[in-house]
């Protein structure tokens, strides 16, 4: 007797209740992929200390942009000498020290008023951090221009071009800036400018630029020469040589689109060392000097009264140590939520 075939397997019974599941249960969720960009920028959300320096830094250029408006709405302009205009007695004393208490502050004066001088000291740093921020600002924007371009020709092309631009560099970082800041400022204006003649605010501005322009692209530029000096010998590199993309397709297509971080955080951490760069030669006589408004010029003009009256000196020098603290620890949080790994 021929034992029976095993049958196929039974078809699966299909039920009403089956159906219905099948019907109403979710579809499994797809892996949602995210641009390492927006990686970052969760990165940079969940830090706090980040974000608030963030804020902080935001604070500061609005107050810098909006300055003329604020002042105008204030009703005060930081050049006119209130003190001085005002009766005898009123705003200053015949030292020229204000009469009212912690630097004459009341509801006219929220900052109070300039000893000697007699000025709106609110809108005198309104207009300092607007001259100081804007210099600052050019400067590490045209440094970081000149850095990248010069750094990234001198790592992709080698060799003699590699060489000539590595020498320049070393003797760009080698000389003491601040001293040199000092002692070639005058020559500079002496060249557009006669010993007696009044040198406007606007080329004072122009000159510092062009310094701290001269002084300040090298350290970039070497870096992104070493970034690309290693970049160049990678297989996507390669690569694009052999399909025969130009020079010009493999720097913007394959070499500048892996700088962008360094780019990023050189040029956050360089902002705030040219305020304090700019507000140390006002300080010194040799940038932005009195009555026009900044930073430095306020910081100058408070050391001279800070023993009878120290609150002049306490705005403009809190507000900077504000700023440039928060715009340091924007420079970290920016770095580890670009990279990860140089997180400690």
């Amino acid at each position: 007797m021929t034992p029976p075939t095993p049958s196929a397997a039974a078809p699966l019974e299909v039920t009403d209740e089956t159906v219905e599941k099948s019907i109403t249960s979710p579809a499994p969720k797809a892996t949602e992929s995210r641009s390492p960009g927006q990686l970052a920028w969760r990165r940079f959300k969940r830090d706090r200390t980040g974000f608030t320096s963030a804020c902080i830094v935001i604070f500061f250029f609005v107050i810098a942009i909006t300055a003329p408006l604020i002042a105008k709405l204030y009703g005060k302009n930081p050049y006119t000498q209130y003190g001085q205009d005002a009766p005898i007695g009123t705003l200053l004393n015949d030292a020229g020290f204000p009469i009212k208490p912690n630097g004459g502050i009341d509801g006219d004066f929220w900052f109070g008023v300039e000893p000697s001088m007699g000025r709106a000291v609110f809108t005198f740093l309104l207009y300092g951090i607007r001259t100081s921020l804007m210099i600052a600002t050019v400067t590490t924007i045209l440094v970081t221009v000149i850095g990248v371009v010069v750094g990234i020709t001198a790592g992709y092309l080698g060799g003699r071009t590699d060489y000539f631009v590595s020498r320049v560099i070393d003797i760009v970082l080698s000389f003491p800036s601040t001293l040199f800041f000092i002692a070639f400022t005058p020559v500079v204006y002496g060249l557009f400018y006669a010993a007696d003649e009044e040198i406007p605010a606007w080329a004072r501005g122009v000159c510092l630029i062009v310094l701290l322009t001269a002084f300040g692209w090298a350290s970039i530029a070497r870096l992104l020469r070493g970034q690309v000096l290693a970049l160049r010998e990678r297989e996507f590199v390669e690569a694009a040589k052999v399909t025969g993309a130009s020079p010009a397709r493999i720097i913007f297509k394959e070499l500048l689109p892996n700088l962008w971080t360094p780019i990023l955080i050189q040029s956050t951490l360089a902002l705030p060392a040219f305020v304090t760069a700019e507000a140390g030669l006002a300080f010194l006589g040799v940038g932005i000097q009195d009555p026009t408004p900044d930073w430095g010029v306020m910081i100058q003009r408070g050391a001279q009264f800070y023993t009878d009256d120290i609150t002049f000196m306490i705005f403009p020098g809190v507000s900077m140590i504000i700023f440039v603290l928060a715009f340091n620890l924007l420079g970290d949080s920016v770095r580890d939520a670009l990279d990860p790994k140089s997180k400690r």
